[in-house]
């Protein structure tokens, strides 16, 4: 019998919009992955390590080196001071981590506290470990969440809460006023934060992402968690990190030994590498996708669709009603693809209940002639479809 939580799981909404990519030859908007390989500094390095380094199994914290530049980094981008002995493990991927946090932290009955829209592995995992999930419903175009919104779904069963910021699909970053809101209820209850931090390198217009770990009294009940693959565009890397106080990081290098034990040891010296020794890219990667942000947005703009802000991420958020096309985002996205030529993602599917409908998720982490030409195809399909 399979497990009621894995039975009859749809297909998820990105394999379905790539296959269809694939099938009319559209260009891909919709998965969040960059047309670029990444740093080659740091593909030589794993490279290196390879053929001539370690191939049996690493340490199942993590290379202490990998561990070590995991600190340096943090220390210098958020000021967060982390023991990578105690406080730091590495693994494979970010969807790892958070399985582990869910595995080690949940028991059944525990209320889980979401945001939606939210990344589609939140609730398999957060049931599979028998967590009750309280949703919080953000909207459009700020997507911020308040203290009634709070009070509601926070009780005495409150076990655990997830924070994805900034946000896929929204493209936002949380303001500190709201983190601030969100540290008071969990120190007033007494509950855990998991915080999923994947894109905080990303991020625009001056903005510095600040953790929720850092707030009055989240220090010890806050789990972080970071992605090489988000931080360097290598999403295919998958190499994640927990982070987290000696005796939450405990339970959770407890769960991570019997999910995958460990992550292949050359990936993780390309990641220690390009920690250490490719400090350059984490000011121009921001730069650049702010520029492809900002040319996807003024062509969109120029054909009279109204774009949300993007704050950070890889995406961008078109409204369809205020944009004058009386169609929900799913009919939109199938349309868009099948007759236009262009895989876009309906954020409806970042939803478990009562869904935003009007709001469709671009990529622009792409080169410029392939959003130059998406733009073409948008702006076609904006005249077929007003």
């Amino acid at each position: 019998m399979v497990h009621p939580v894995f039975d009859n799981l749809p297909t998820t909404i990105f394999e379905r919009m790539s296959g269809l990519a694939r099938q009319h030859g559209a260009i891909n908007l919709g998965q969040g992955f960059p047309d670029d390989q990444g740093p080659l500094p740091v593909r030589e390095a794993a490279a290196r390590a390879l053929i001539e380094g370690l191939n049996q199994y690493p340490p199942m914290r993590g290379l202490p080196q990998l561990r070590a530049a995991v600190a340096g980094h943090y220390a210098r981008t958020q000021d967060l001071q982390l023991d990578p002995d105690s406080e730091i493990v590495v693994t494979s991927g970010a969807t790892e981590a958070l399985a582990a946090a869910f595995t080690a932290l949940i028991s059944p009955g525990d209320e889980v506290v979401l945001f939606q829209p939210l990344y589609d592995a939140y609730l398999p995992l957060v049931r599979r470990a028998g967590g009750v999930p309280k949703l919080v419903t953000l909207k459009p175009p700020h997507w911020r969440f308040d203290r009634a919104m709070l009070e509601e779904v926070f009780s005495d069963n409150t076990r655990m809460v997830v924070l994805n910021s900034p946000l896929n699909p929204a493209g936002i970053v949380t303001r500190d006023e709201d983190l601030a809101l969100l540290a008071e209820f969990c120190v007033k209850h007494d509950v855990l934060a998991v915080c999923d931090e994947v894109w905080e390198a990303v991020v625009f217009d001056g903005r510095r992402h600040r953790p929720l770990m850092t707030f009055p009294g989240m220090r010890a009940r806050t789990v972080k968690i970071g992605s090489a693959g988000k931080l360097f565009g290598m999403t295919g890397w998958k190499v994640g990190f927990l982070m987290a106080a000696p005796p939450l990081a405990k339970a959770l290098a407890a769960a991570h030994q019997f999910l995958t034990f460990t992550t292949p040891p050359n990936l993780q010296v390309g990641v220690a590498w390009g920690l250490d020794n490719h400090r350059a890219w984490f000011d121009e990667m921001p730069k650049d996708l702010q520029r492809s942000r900002d040319r996807l947005t003024a062509g969109l703009r120029a054909a009279d669709y109204v774009v949300l802000e993007s704050q950070g991420t890889y995406f961008l958020n078109v409204d369809l009603a205020a944009s004058g096309i009386g169609l929900d985002d799913v009919t939109f996205c199938e349309r868009c693809v099948t007759e236009h030529g262009v895989a876009a993602i309906p954020v409806s599917a970042f939803y478990a209940q009562s869904p935003v409908t009007t709001v469709v998720r671009l990529c622009f982490a792409k080169a410029d002639a392939t959003l130059d030409e998406a733009i073409k195809r948008l702006t076609a399909a904006r005249e077929a479809m007003a």
